[in-house]
């Protein structure tokens, strides 16, 4: 028996689409079907990954875009209706500053939490309007470990994406009775380009390592893959909950 996801017709916003998770979530929902608009800060990113998207035989649009205004995602969700109605919206735009908490600046977190907090809550406003209104609908929230577990030098971080978890379960619970389901995923260190820049140091990356059951990090397609699910049929009945996907290390 196989469980075939298939998001054929089906329309999906990414924010943060240009590089790492993000990308790999854009590809895992065009191979699935989807029609993709990209959503990113960096023209390039998006052009790029249009090509590989576009030899999948969707459609794809993109828009560039810096999320921490409610103004940026109306316009975002304005642009997104060239498609028609949107069906799924993926929030994973998302920063991180890190540094002692005695030492964490007021423009350093404003930095992080209105990317990562209110940005993910005015984008699903925006785009959710529409799915309130049809009666259906998909968002997915890319939240973190650091939403579960404390980490050090990452008070902003860890703040930023516990609130997501948090705002992820009130959206469910005021959304999924009028057929929009509101999830988030929770990933542990991930092995994209920013990731293997921070983590690859041994110093850094060993004591994390030693924390996760499985021993090692994860990888962007393994997430990706997760997020398909949460939005196809086959999770139709998931509504507020954080799947972590972290080996193990929230499991301690």
């Amino acid at each position: 028996m196989t469980l075939a996801i298939d998001l054929s017709g089906r329309v999906a916003v990414v924010t943060g689409a240009g590089k790492g998770i993000g990308r790999a979530i854009c590809l895992e929902l065009a191979r699935a079907g989807a029609d993709i608009f990209g959503v990113s800060r960096t023209a390039s990113d998006l052009d790029a990954l249009g090509e590989e998207i576009r030899v999948l035989g969707v459609r794809y649009l993109s828009c560039v875009a810096n999320l921490t205004t409610a103004a940026a995602s109306e316009e975002v969700a304005r642009q997104a209706e060239q498609f028609g109605e949107v069906d799924v919206l993926i929030n994973n735009a998302g920063v991180a500053r890190t540094g002692a908490a005695e030492s964490v600046t007021e423009a350093d977190w404003d930095f992080v939490l209105d990317t990562n907090l209110k940005g993910a809550f005015f984008m699903a406003q925006a785009v959710g309007r529409g799915m309130l209104e049809r009666g259906s609908g998909r968002i997915v929230n890319v939240s973190s470990q650091a939403g579960i577990v404390g980490l050090a030098d990452h008070a902003a971080y860890c703040a930023s994406k516990a609130g997501l978890n948090l705002l992820t379960k009130v959206l469910a619970v005021e959304w999924g009775g009028r057929g929009v389901t509101v999830n988030a995923v929770a990933p542990t260190v991930t092995l994209t380009p920013m990731g293997v820049q921070v983590w690859g140091d041994p110093a850094v990356g060993v004591p994390m390592l030693a924390k996760i059951p499985l021993g090692r990090f994860g990888q962007p397609e393994e997430v990706a893959s997760v997020v398909a699910f949460l939005v196809s049929d086959l999770a139709a009945m998931i509504n507020g909950e954080v799947v972590a996907i972290d080996g193990g290390y929230t499991a301690q």
